[in-house]
């Protein structure tokens, strides 16, 4: 065969198997970022990151692992999944294999010097990672050359299998004076955030020692539950402690053959370099975050033996799509989950194990003028309507009761359901049925409040949407199981003044994907083709806001 024929035959394969495996659906960056370029909303898919022409560069300073489980090895698996460029500079060559280290050999300061100068040269990163230091010198030869590039610290003070030490006091007051206060995000586990702080095992809760770890200059953390046995209930929680936003982050605990542990080498090293990636590729802190415990969570449920001992995680690209990946998120005032928390999340995480209200789809109008309401039902164009009305100085506790109560009156008997917005108590005083809250909203009741709601949809029907507009706002949304999640804005509006990208019809068909409950598209929606293109991606219903008028005017949008 000559190379014409052998390079056909190679791209007939290629192209056979992308026929049988297409590329993962991925998000993009819900918020500005000078590494995320505009996304055309009307994009129906995304480039897999896996095929970036140019992806973007993150070191990692870390250890080798002989075993080929932990450190870069484990590091270069994940920044692959990722799509991302990993530069590995050795700061420690490690002799160990799948039961233990034998052996640390830190390299001296002016090799790990030597590496980091060449890269800077010629290889600048977006991120910066570091994983097994060993020497405090390495974190002097570090901090010299990363600039101002984020730093993702994880905190490698021993091997999860025993053996050789990593950290000395040296090295120890090297992380908390040098490297913590350096660190846009710091992953350690629980045991590392009791050393690192200085503090008894069990003294304190998780909530409190990330709080302390922010205090120590870190400007978010995450520690990480995968390996905390006193977690219960089935669940593997981390806890994010950041500006954006604060919370546990679950989802299943794995568990290998025979309720064994799972191969679970070079999980810590996993989770900090795909947050890094994730920073890389321009996502925010608290996103990047809910992506490395998506892959974690993946790669560890498909880790296999490499000898004795706990094996390695296999990252793969398609983690980013598994709907079952996708983890609940509690919201800040939430650091001691009561058991119906823990209940709802488990029935969300395990959908089989709860029955969903059934979703009518169609089109989804919303007005602040409950005047309105009668004629945009009449219309026969809408199955669901929302009345909106936003608190301010023109507009009195009365008023408000009064137009809520001639909506709820108008919709009597109507087939189309009717939406409150945030004033769900006057609401249900009123007989409503049907509510929907921001995210803004729900994290401003009280748990008691919480409480109330959620016992009326278990006891009374009452249903809920919820709105999000990231991939850690999605996670919060599912936490609370509502029966529907609101996804916006898909194109820009200026219905609302908000710091979001438009999120595009590629970033709702995710969603759609991953929710596991309806999805609502909302924004900037105004012609015909908009709202079709939303429902094809797979939202259940399209809002209307201006355009809802229009539609009951001229019967169709332009």
């Amino acid at each position: 065969m000559n190379d014409t024929n052998d390079r056909s035959a190679h791209g007939d394969r290629r192209e056979s198997h992308a026929t049988t495996m297409p590329s993962p659906q991925v998000p993009h960056p819900s918020l500005p970022s000078p590494w995320a370029p505009p996304v055309d909303p009307d994009l129906l898919t995304l480039p897999p990151w896996t095929d970036d022409p140019s992806p973007p560069i993150i070191w990692s300073a870390a250890g080798t692992d002989s075993g080929g489980g932990a450190g870069l090895s484990a590091d270069t698996r994940a920044a692959a999944a990722m799509g991302v460029h990993l530069c590995p500079v050795v700061a420690a060559v490690t002799a160990q294999h799948s039961m233990g280290v034998n052996a640390v050999f830190p390299l001296p300061a002016s090799q790990v010097r030597a590496q980091l100068s060449a890269l800077r040269q010629d290889l600048p990163p977006r991120v910066v990672k570091t994983g097994l230091l060993a020497s405090a010198a390495t974190v002097d030869a570090l901090l010299a050359q990363i600039g101002d590039a984020p730093l993702v610290v994880d905190p490698v003070l021993g091997a999860s299998a025993g053996g050789a030490a990593f950290c000395d006091d040296t090295l120890l007051g090297a992380y908390r004076h040098q490297l913590i206060p350096r660190a846009t995000l710091i992953t350690p586990n629980r045991r590392e955030a009791e050393r690192l702080l200085g503090v008894a095992s069990g003294q304190l809760p998780v909530p409190e020692l990330a709080a302390m770890l922010r205090g120590m200059g870190a400007r978010a953390v995450c520690i990480t539950g995968g390996d905390d046995a006193a977690q219960v209930d089935g669940l593997s929680m981390d806890w994010l402690d950041s500006a954006l936003a604060t919370g546990w982050i679950a989802l299943p605990r794995l568990s290998g053959r025979d309720g064994a542990t799972p191969h679970h080498h070079g999980s810590g090293c996993t989770f900090a370099t795909a947050a890094a990636a994730a920073l890389a590729r321009g996502f925010a802190v608290p996103d990047a975050v809910i992506l490395a415990k998506m892959l974690t969570w993946c790669a560890l449920r498909d880790g296999h033996a490499a000898g004795a001992g706990a094996g390695p995680l296999r990252p793969d690209r398609r983690f980013v799509e598994d709907a079952s990946a996708m983890p609940v998120m509690s919201f800040d005032d939430e650091t001691s989950p009561d058991r119906a928390t823990l209940t709802r999340w488990r029935e969300v995480l395990w959908p089989s194990s709860r029955r969903a209200t059934p979703f009518v789809t169609g089109l989804y109008a919303i007005t602040d003028r409950p005047e309105r309401v009668t004629a945009l039902a009449l219309s026969g164009h809408f199955t669901h309507l929302q009345l909106r009305i936003k608190r301010g100085l023109s507009i009195d506790e009365d008023a408000l009761r009064a137009a809520i109560r001639e909506a709820v009156r108008d919709m009597a008997g109507r087939s189309a359901t009717l939406w409150i917005n945030d004033h769900w108590r006057l609401a249900l005083d009123e007989g409503a049925r049907a509510l929907h809250l921001g995210q803004e909203d729900w994290s401003h009741l009280s748990a008691e409040d919480r409480e109330v709601l959620q016992q009326r949809r278990g006891r009374h029907g009452v249903r809920l949407g919820l709105s999000s507009h990231s991939l850690w706002e999605l996670a919060r949304a599912r936490g609370v199981a509502p029966d529907y999640i609101a996804c916006g804005p898909l194109w820009p509006t200026t219905t609302k003044d908000m710091p979001w990208l438009p999120q595009g019809l590629a970033q709702l068909r995710w969603w759609a994907r991953m929710a596991g409950t309806p999805v609502v598209g909302i924004g900037g929606v105004l012609e015909e083709r908009q709202w079709r293109a939303g429902m094809a991606a797979g939202a259940s219903a399209m809002c209307l806001v201006r355009a809802a008028e229009e539609m009951v005017a001229n019967g169709r949008l332009r």
